[in-house]
């Protein structure tokens, strides 16, 4: 009898536990729980003068998700050429996107991580996955965990399976596919929302096999993915179609905006862009149309409230100890003076 009421109970409370996992992840489902940071890739493969729409494509995705929160610190910018300084650029220390010179998207304060050769295949495979070599300065890592939700924005020249860097390596889907799954694997993502701009660019996801995922390209497998128009006054392609009406969204959306993923989704329907966007949604366990666009391009700033009070211990009643500076540590100009550290933040204490 004895053991029976400890079976009896033992079942009722492996029923507890369960059902309150259950509520636990359909309750992460419906609001987004788990996500707490968010992070850009953005990636421009293409050099040489001719290629200017490319790095105004990349630095227009960057502008957009700076200007909604994403700081610097957590956005990896790769520029495989500088058409700012470029001698052709009529107009140095600028990048537009627009003949009419709207936007500057070089701006003032352009943080480039990866710049010219450094844009290859293996540092961009090697950013993904995290195993960079020792030494890495911590503005060329992602250093994002399973909290994070991910923005992977490329654009460059591309073929049926396959992305170009530099028009001298290149990385296949599948590669790119393994790349994913890996951070997967690593707990390197919540969500992940891949962009690409190039031709046959839905190749590109094809392989994807990793869950989380929502893709979209800017053509279909046999379309070409074409440019805007051209800036007589530099005399190329300033931006690509789709990243042009991608950036024209972008702009009328705020931190605090109620604009959706699903909407952002349909933003270069067939008549402006020419070509078909291809949106794949079967590894994405959402509704795009639920999903805030911010959860991708802006900024998570989590807050935690405490009903609690909290005691701020002065120096003396904390006994934090201060190490005195040696005789080199101390300035010339303290004359005579010894200096001493005190710690960043006192001792406190939280009561109940």
């Amino acid at each position: 009898m004895h053991f029976s009421n400890i079976a009896l109970v033992l079942c009722l409370f492996s029923k507890i536990v369960f059902s309150n996992f259950i509520s636990k992840k359909i309750h992460e489902d419906a609001t987004g729980a788990g996500h707490t940071n968010n992070w850009a890739v953005l990636v421009d493969t293409s050099r040489f003068w001719f290629n200017y729409r490319h790095v105004a494509n990349v630095l227009s995705i960057y502008r957009s998700v700076k200007r909604l929160g994403i700081p610097d610190s957590q956005i990896i910018l790769m520029v495989a050429d500088d058409m700012a300084c470029n001698p052709r650029n009529p107009r140095p220390a600028t990048v537009f996107n627009n003949a009419n010179q709207h936007i500057n998207v070089y701006g003032d304060d352009v943080e480039v991580d990866y710049r010219g050769y450094e844009v290859t295949v293996e540092n961009f495979v090697r950013l993904l996955t995290g195993r960079l070599p020792p030494g890495t300065p911590r503005s060329k890592q992602l250093m994002t965990n399973d909290g994070s939700n991910v923005l992977v924005y490329l654009t460059g020249h591309g073929g049926d399976g396959f992305l170009k860097f530099q028009d001298s390596e290149e990385i296949t889907s599948q590669e790119l596919a393994d790349a994913l799954e890996q951070m997967w694997q690593k707990r390197r993502y919540h969500e992940i929302f891949f962009m690409i701009d190039t031709c046959q660019a839905a190749s590109m996801y094809e392989k994807f096999y990793s869950p989380n995922i929502l893709a979209v390209a800017s053509s279909l497998v046999g379309e070409d993915s074409l440019s805007h128009h051209v800036d007589p006054a530099i005399g190329v392609y300033i931006i690509d179609r789709y990243t042009f009406y991608a950036l024209d969204f972008l702009e009328r959306v705020e931190p605090d905006s109620s604009k959706t993923m699903g909407q952002f989704l349909n933003v270069c329907p067939k008549r402006v862009c020419i070509s078909t966007v291809g949106v794949r949604r079967d590894l994405y366990p959402k509704d795009p149309n639920h999903v805030p666009i911010t959860n991708f391009f802006g900024s998570v700033r989590p807050v935690e409230i405490s009903w609690n009070a909290v005691k701020l211990l002065s120096n003396s009643s904390a006994n934090v100890a201060e190490p005195q500076c040696s005789e080199m540590d101390v300035p010339v100009k303290a004359l005579g003076k010894r200096l001493s550290y005190v710690p960043l933040f006192p001792k406190h204490l939280f009561t109940d």
